[in-house]
């Protein structure tokens, strides 16, 4: 019997390659790797460098994110940062902080409820208002969590470490996998494989973490950093539906054609007041995970 008969190769004679599909899919899917190593050789070192230099280099960091991440918030609402009412954001923000160093944490809530107040009225911006506790509840929550001497490295340190591992695990899973998208009215490139890959990531992580920066019962600092990897997850879910709501595809331009602090930082917006919480309930000098 006969061999089926090849198929013509319909490069042949015409002096060109056929494109290479599935090349173009691989490139497509991880275009964006290179930006990220970027964003976070740019980031990593210095978020950590701060952490373990003490209370006062963390906090001069946080004063210098949180300014930043307000002027991207009142821009994304159309208002001028550096002018009323829009520079009511960042002072409200840069106030709270200063109070939470001096450990008056309660005090630096009720600032950041009167600054949005404030805004709100001045503005009669809704969204530009929110910008005061969307912001200001992270800045404030990081520099408290810091200031809790050694537990507050170590608690810093995890929380950091989780919501980077988070990250990392969603993007590759999510990426090597595919499959049904989790939000796609909110964000189109979600995925659940990704939000399965960033939970298992951030618990492995975690565990790993809470063995090496303190001692602790076994399997508590997986199922905290379990939790902080949802708080993660949510925020990141929570910037694209922000972003989806003003019209944008970036919050910034910190780096060209990948974002600004918003879009960075989205995970640790929502996952630090959790830790934040989790510590209130624990008290001072504990361990989040013991």
């Amino acid at each position: 019997m006969a061999p089926w008969p090849s198929l013509p190769d319909a490069s042949a004679g015409s002096g060109r390659a056929l494109p290479d599909l599935q090349g173009h899919d691989r490139t497509r899917r991880w275009g964006d790797l290179r930006k990220r190593v970027l964003s976070a050789a740019l980031l990593a070192p210095a978020a950590l460098l701060c952490i373990w230099l003490g209370a006062d280099a963390w906090t001069a960091l946080m004063a210098a994110a949180a300014g930043g991440l307000a002027y991207e918030w009142v821009a994304l609402c159309g208002g001028r940062p550096g002018r009323m009412p829009g520079i009511g954001v960042p002072l409200a923000v840069l106030l709270a902080g200063l109070v939470a160093v001096l450990d008056h944490e309660r005090w630096a809530l009720a600032v950041l409820a009167a600054g949005a107040l404030l805004v709100r009225w001045s503005s009669g911006r809704r969204a530009m208002a929110a910008g005061v506790l969307y912001v200001g509840l992270a800045s404030v929550a990081l520099i408290w969590l810091r200031g809790d001497g050694a537990a507050g490295r170590a608690n810093v340190l995890f929380l950091v470490f989780v919501v980077w591992a988070s990250d990392v695990g969603a993007y590759a899973a999510g990426r090597l996998l595919g499959g049904r998208k989790l939000a796609p009215a909110i964000s189109p490139g979600k995925t659940w494989s990704g939000a399965v890959g960033g939970l298992a990531a951030a618990m492995l992580v975690g565990e790993l973490a809470g063995r090496l920066l303190a001692a602790g019962p076994g399997g508590r600092a997986a199922l905290v950093a379990g939790l902080l990897g949802v708080s993660a997850q949510a925020g990141d879910l929570l910037e694209s539906a922000i972003k989806r709501h003003f019209g944008v595809k970036d919050s910034g331009r910190l780096i060209p054609g990948h974002g600004g602090l918003l879009d960075r930082l989205d995970g640790l917006l929502t996952a630090a007041p959790t830790a934040a919480a989790l510590a209130l309930v624990l008290g001072r000098g504990v361990a989040l995970w013991q």
